[in-house]
């Protein structure tokens, strides 16, 4: 019975300071775009950029 003496203080200060933090991420944002890194993959602008600096490759008459 003396080990719950220790056991239950040290838990509800565990989940005070877990409270806090998840109340400290809420505040600096942390969730605010879940879905935009997910879709990023999915956007097809980032294949038109040329590479290392050359050209875009052109069509047929176009200079």
């Amino acid at each position: 019975m003396n080990v719950l003496a220790f056991l239950v203080p040290v838990a509800l200060l565990l989940g005070i300071i877990w409270v806090g933090v998840f109340m400290w991420t809420l505040k600096s944002g942390q969730y605010d775009d879940l879905e935009g890194e997910a879709l990023r993959i999915l956007d097809d602008e980032t294949d038109d950029r040329p590479l290392n600096g050359d050209k875009p490759p052109t069509r047929r008459g176009e200079e």
